[in-house]
């Protein structure tokens, strides 16, 4: 059970609450055995937070980042130009047109799985789905190897989904989900009057050091400092970061969960959350693809142009690696019902912020866009490039509770190339 389905379930939410958001959330120490070493980031990263957007459907990417020459392949779609000369756009990217100086394109993506779900936990884990083992996402990879950041803040947050999980880690890392960007963190206001509340954490807490002291084991010691942890952040201004409801340039970042998702994510790293992810849906456009990016494009154009102009205006971009991921691109072929099907072979992400190199076309795919032709980067490599990028030791080995041992992005190789 997570967080957010716990919302309006019944009169004791508030209890359910604490429990759930101090165990997802707040990075308590619960004796993990896998924990490594070194906490220290690796010299030369410039990236100290991370807000990973994912494009959940699969992205096309001769109609946004790899633009073809050939009316065939491109259907309504026209070729943009961008103030870098080498780095050409769809025709509905016209905000990031004018921000491709800060943005280093990846046009040599390539991958195996055609399929959403395998697609998606590759991209956003570094390995391939297994039926044994649940493998973290960059959240807790980057708490468990450099280490919590904060006392009261999580260190990873998901937006646009409400449920996660620390995978084989863990469950004290896994990122706080936040299905709508809007509503904030749910369940915290009081349902009884302070003095009665306090009268009740205190009842909890000696009922779980009793049985803590009775049994020595550490899961009922973890779960009365999950209460701790929870009832600190409500007494807090913490809660404040989750709140954009304040924000003068809301309506900047576009009237939609995409928009609003990313001026969250914005400020919460400004607060000093180091991972956000954000999840973005409506990306598998199998009919009508031209009415289909007419429609979203534009909102992922100024929510993306808007955020990285924010970032730049109050001094974060240079520490904050912005990404842009999506499980496969389109087929160039445009299907009977004009729409674009499943294409793993050839598709695009993006990176901007955190010491890349802006201007930057890494990588290349034929005159359709059906083959790689230079520089292939499958999606382990686009994980570690990131993990280059946030100072991750990608060589450190984390043990599951099973004693397997894992690395961060399975072995990726960094793309160093578009780092300056």
């Amino acid at each position: 059970m997570h967080i957010a389905d716990l919302a309006g379930k019944d009169p004791f939410s508030r209890r359910y609450f604490m429990e759930m958001t101090a165990k997802l959330s707040f990075g308590l120490s619960v004796g993990v055995p896998f924990l490594p070493r070194n906490f220290r980031a690796q010299d030369g990263a410039k990236a100290k937070n991370l807000i990973y957007i994912y494009l959940a459907g699969g992205m096309t990417h001769l109609d946004t980042f790899d633009p073809k020459k050939n009316s065939g392949v491109m259907g309504k779609t026209e070729v943009l130009d961008t103030m870098v000369d080498n780095m050409k756009f769809g025709m509905h990217l016209k905000e990031l047109a004018k921000q491709a100086d800060k943005l280093a394109v990846i046009n040599s993506m390539t991958s195996t799985n055609g399929a959403h779900e395998q697609g998606e936990y590759i991209m956003r884990t570094g390995y391939e789905k297994r039926a044994t083992i649940v493998h973290p996402t960059i959240g807790p990879w980057a708490e468990t190897l450099l280490g919590k950041r904060g006392e009261i803040l999580p260190d990873s947050v998901l937006i646009g989904q409400s449920t996660s999980n620390a995978g084989f880690m863990d469950p004290s890392l896994s990122p706080l989900p936040i299905a709508d960007p809007s509503g904030g963190v749910p369940n915290t206001q009081l349902i009884v009057e302070g003095e009665r509340f306090e009268r009740r954490m205190q009842m909890a807490q000696k009922l779980g050091q009793q049985f803590t002291e009775k049994f020595k084991y550490t899961a009922p010691k973890s779960y009365v400092e999950y209460y701790n942890q929870a009832n600190r952040l409500l007494k807090s201004d913490a809660l404040k970061a989750f709140d954009i409801s304040a924000e003068t340039n809301r309506a900047e970042y576009g009237e939609n969960r995409l928009g609003q998702g990313c001026l969250l994510a914005r400020k919460l790293v400004e607060s000093g959350v180091r991972v956000v992810e954000v999840v973005s849906g409506g990306w598998d456009m199998h009919t009508n693809v031209a009415e289909g990016t007419a429609d979203r494009l534009p909102e992922l154009d100024v929510a993306v142009a808007t955020l990285l102009k924010d970032l730049q205006e109050r001094g974060l971009l240079e520490s904050t690696l912005v990404a842009i991921g999506t499980e496969f691109g389109r087929t160039p072929d445009i299907n009977m019902n004009a729409g674009r099907d499943h294409y793993p072979a050839a598709y695009s992400c993006v990176l901007a912020g955190g010491g890349i190199k802006g201007g930057t076309v890494y990588g290349e795919t034929d005159g359709s866009g059906k083959k790689v032709k230079a520089n292939p980067v499958k999606p382990g490599d686009f994980l570690a490039t990131i993990g280059h990028g946030l100072g991750l030791n990608q060589e450190e080995t984390v043990y599951s509770p099973t004693q397997r041992p894992f690395t961060f992005a399975d072995k990726g190789v960094p793309v160093t190339a578009i780092y300056g």
